[in-house]
C-alpha cells in the first residue's frame, strides 16, 4: 500500500503565529503548493494518542502487516493550544494530534520525502521491523520521531528534525540494530536523540544543535552502541517568544549522557557556546560527555570548543538564529568538564578526549589518556 502526494508542503507555522496577526495580509502565502493533510479531530483531554492521529494503523494476527509507504504529502495539526501557562498557545506544542500513529507491529514501513507541522506526535510506530525513515521535514512538532515498545533492523536518516521543548527529536526504546545517521537535528527539542534499552546501534555523522543540556541519552542500559563522528553544538535560545524556556537540565548534566555499557563514542565534534552567566547551577562548571553507569565504554578522540559568549535575542527568528550560527568571535574561553566519569561507571577507557584537568575520573579504576596541552611533553 503506498499513500503518495505532489509535494511536502512544509511552512513554518511557527513563524507564522508569531507574526502580528495585523499582518497576516502581508504574507505571501499560508501554506505552500503541495498536499495536504489538515489534522482537525474533535479532542478532549481523555482521549488516548491514537484517537488524535490522521492515520491510524492496527493489524493483529500473523503475518505482520508490511510494505505500507508513505510519501511527498504534508500532515498538518493547524494549531496548538492552551497548556495552562501563561505562554501563547501557538507555542505549547500541546494539541493531542499525531500524523502518523502505528499500533501494531509492523515490516518493512516507508516514510519517505513527507512533512509534518504542528502535531503533539509526528510519527509514533509500535514494534518496527526494517523501517526507514528517510528524507522528511519533521519539525514545530512536540515530538518528531518515537520509536515504542521493540524493534529490530531501522534507520532513520537523512531527515530536518526539529521538536519541541517538551519532547524528542529522534527517541527509541528496547531497539536492536538501529541507524541514525545524516540528520539535521535543530532546537528546541528537550533531546536530539534519546536512546532507552537500545543496543547495538549507531548515531553517527548526524548534525545536532540545541538550546539545552542532555543533546543525546544513552539511557535504560544502553550498551555496545556506536556514537561517532557527529557534530553537537549547544548555545542558547536567540528568539523572543522563547527566552526563559528550558529542559530542566542543569548544564552539569551534561551534553552526551551515558547510561550503559560497552558503548564507543568516538571522533564527535562538540561546540558548548554560551554566557557564563546563564550556567546552571551558578559557578558549576559545565560537562560535555557524561558516563554515568555501567562499564567498558571506549572514549576517545573527541573534540570539545568552549566559548563565552553574550546572548542576543530577536524578534525574527531566522535572523536570529542565523546570526548566531555565524558568530564565532567570542570575549573568551569557557571551563567545562569535557569527559566526567561517576562513580557508578567503571573500567572505561577515555583517550584524547579533553586535558588532564578536564578530565574527572577515578584514575584506579578508569583508564586515562589526557589530550597533550600546548608546552607539555607528550613522554
Amino acid at each position: 500500500l503506498r499513500i503518495e502526494g505532489s509535494g511536502h508542503g512544509f511552512t513554518s507555522s511557527s513563524i507564522r503565529f508569531n507574526v502580528p496577526e495585523g499582518e497576516w495580509l502581508d504574507l505571501h502565502e499560508l501554506w505552500p503548493g503541495g498536499s495536504r493533510i489538515l489534522v482537525d479531530i474533535p479532542l478532549d483531554g481523555d482521549d488516548e494518542q491514537s484517537a488524535g492521529a490522521a492515520f491510524y494503523i492496527e493489524r493483529g494476527g500473523s503475518p505482520r502487516i508490511s510494505s505500507v509507504e508513505f510519501s511527498n504529502f504534508c500532515i498538518d495539526g493547524l494549531h496548538f493550544g492552551p497548556d495552562g501557562s501563561e505562554r501563547h498557545p501557538e507555542n505549547t506544542y500541546v494539541n493531542g494530534k499525531t500524523g502518523i500513529y502505528v499500533a501494531t507491529a509492523n515490516d518493512s514501513f516507508r516514510i519517505n520525502g513527507m512533512g509534518f507541522v504542528y502535531l503533539e506526535h509526528a510519527l509514533t510506530i509500535h514494534n518496527a521491523d526494517a523501517l526507514s525513515v528517510h528524507d522528511n521535514f519533521i519539525a514545530e512538532s512536540g515530538n518528531c520521531i518515537e520509536l515504542r515498545g521493540w524493534g529490530q533492523a531501522s534507520k532513520i536518516t537523512d531527515n530536518l528534525i526539529g521538536a519541541g521543548f517538551r519532547g524528542h527529536s529522534i527517541y527509541a526504546e528496547n531497539h536492536g540494530g538501529l541507524l541514525v545517521t545524516a540528520n539535521n537535528i535543530f532546537p528546541r527539542g528537550a533531546d536530539s536523540v534519546r536512546l532507552e534499552g537500545v543496543t547495538r546501534s549507531s548515531v553517527t555523522n548526524n548534525r545536532m544543535h540545541s538550546f539545552y543540556p542532555g543533546m543525546v541519552v544513552l539511557a535504560a542500559n544502553s550498551s555496545e552502541n556506536l556514537v561517532a563522528s557527529n557534530h553537537f553544538l549547544r548555545d542558547l535560545e536567540p528568539w523572543t517568544p522563547f527566552l526563559g524556556v528550558d529542559n530542566g537540565l542543569d548544564d552539569v548534566d551534561g551534553l552526551l549522557c551515558v547510561s550503559g555499557s560497552n558503548n564507543s563514542i568516538i571522533g564527535n565534534h562538540f561546540s558548548e557556546i554560551i554566557d557564563s552567566q546563564t550556567i546552571r547551577p551558578a559557578g558549576a562548571t559545565p560537562v560535555i560527555i557524561r558516563l554515568i553507569d555501567g562499564h567498558a565504554n571506549y572514549v576517545a578522540t573527541n573534540h570539545v570548543v568552549a566559548m563565552d559568549v553574550h546572548a542576543k535575542s530577536s524578534g525574527s527568528a531566522f535572523a536570529a538564529q542565523v546570526d548566531a550560527l555565524l558568530t564565532t568571535e567570542a570575549s573568551d574561553g569557557l571551563a567545562v568538564t569535557a569527559v566526567k566519569v561517576d562513580s557508578e561507571s567503571t573500567r572505561n577507557t577515555i583517550l584524547d578526549s579533553g586535558s588532564d584537568a578536564q578530565v574527572v575520573a577515578d584514575r584506579a579504576v578508569n583508564a586515562v589518556r589526557a589530550t597533550p596541552a600546548v608546552g607539555s611533553s607528550l613522554l
